[in-house]
């Protein structure tokens, strides 16, 4: 697939190019303001700027309350997680053209971590929390949109653009709002970040999180050892049976993450807590998997004096390079081709929104942000020219889908 770039798109372009140094600055202060997933306050002034930073774009902006989710305390007890709000503008909901666009404004740096300044380490690299991820991805995302807005075809388009405060959390809130909007979508784009040699994302495993809570019964280890039943052996066992299902499907892994329990060395630990990241490339691998852990559950629970409970479940089915979404592919890759930029893709065991949109039959593309890398770490750093050369692609792809060169509504029609 080849595209021409038209003289106005050419002039529309140009002012995507000017407005680099705007961006560069923006992310910045943004990065200073730290957005953790659990950190309220932080996230509510992030949507603040957020929300400031589209009005320009036009299009009727709400925020939408998300219901709390649960998750397991260290005393294996159940709690309520509350959720910042979602940022979500509609654009022209009649349009022919529907496209969903994502991101997130959350990090998984929280309130107290001692990352929380941007410093430039080196020419066209800037470190900073969310700078790559994916604080970077929403100024890019609005750059593109404020670029379609320019084009005579604009109204042949409209858009639904969801920002979430969970994503670093599994999307648990926010995942059935992102159903509900991909659902009605003709595509999606999702502003994670490219890899830092430019390379998108094409498929991506499949990811779920969770706790195994084990009960047992405490004693005096020296006088009762034999009255007690060690909840921390029996945790540990586990670990070994759940770390052993690795591999068992092709491309699946068990990464046991931690193990809660335990006290005074003169008593048998009565709690322990097993917590476990499962990935994996096939649909169909997820209800084998549960019923793997139905089997562990149950000769757990056979164990004299042992209780076991599951908590937790899988939120992003895997997403693969189908039609679909390959189609997707050619269209951005040719995109990129036209401004002389060469896009590729590599799979990945990683997760994002991009799952949920697949999950509910939406075509996507989900690495449209900056370019950058060691995201999640104090290390984290985006490509500064990036921001310019990802927004003019992205502002590309919309002025294509809006004057019919690229075919929107042909996607669905191959899934």
């Amino acid at each position: 697939m080849q595209v021409q770039i038209s003289k106005a798109e050419q002039k529309i372009l140009a002012q995507v190019e000017v407005a680099g140094p705007q961006m560069i600055a923006k992310v910045k202060e943004w990065a200073k303001i730290n957005t953790g997933s659990t950190n309220l306050e932080g996230l509510e002034t992030q949507r603040h700027e957020i929300v400031s930073a589209f009005e320009d774009i036009g299009g009727v902006c709400d925020e939408v309350s998300l219901p709390n989710t649960q998750s397991v305390d260290g005393n294996g007890n159940s709690y309520q997680i509350e959720h910042g709000k979602t940022i979500r503008v509609v654009q022209r909901p009649n349009a022919p053209v529907q496209i969903l666009l994502t991101g997130h404004y959350d990090t998984v740096f929280p309130k107290d971590s001692d990352f929380q300044v941007t410093k430039e380490t080196g020419p066209d690299i800037l470190n900073g929390p969310g700078v790559a991820d994916m604080k970077g991805g929403i100024l890019v995302m609005r750059q593109a949109l404020l670029a379609l807005e320019q084009s005579a075809n604009a109204a042949k388009v409209g858009y639904t653009v969801l920002i979430s405060p969970d994503e670093e959390i599994g999307s648990t809130g926010s995942a059935q709002l992102l159903k509900q909007h991909a659902l009605i979508a003709d595509l999606g784009m999702t502003y994670e970040p490219a890899l830092a040699d430019g390379s998108l994302s094409g498929s991506r495993k499949g990811s779920g999180n969770f706790s195994i809570v084990i009960r047992g019964r405490s004693a005096h280890a020296g006088r009762e050892h034999h009255l007690g039943r060690n909840a921390l052996v029996v945790a540990a066992h586990t670990v070994s049976v759940l770390a052993a299902l690795t591999e068992s499907r092709l491309g699946l892994t068990v990464n046991p993450a931690k193990l809660e329990g335990g006290g005074a060395n003169n008593v048998v630990p009565d709690l322990a807590i097993v917590r476990f990241n499962v990935r994996l490339s096939e649909t169909d691998d997820m209800v084998w998997f549960e019923q793997e852990l139905l089997e562990i559950l149950k000769d757990l629970n056979n164990r004299d004096g042992i209780k076991a409970k599951l908590h937790g479940g899988f939120t992003r089915p895997p997403k693969p390079m189908a039609p679909p979404n390959a189609a997707l592919f050619e269209m951005t890759r040719a995109a990129g081709s036209a401004l002389g930029v060469d896009i590729r893709w590599k799979s990945t065991g990683g997760v994002c929104e991009g799952n949920n949109l697949w999950a509910a039959g939406c075509p996507n593309v989900d690495t449209l942000g900056v370019c950058g890398g060691e995201i999640h770490s104090d290390r984290e750093y985006v490509i500064l020219s990036s921001f310019v050369q990802r927004a003019r692609l992205s502002a590309l792809m919309l002025l294509k889908f809006a004057n019919g060169d690229f075919d929107a509504k042909s996607l669905r029609n191959l899934v």
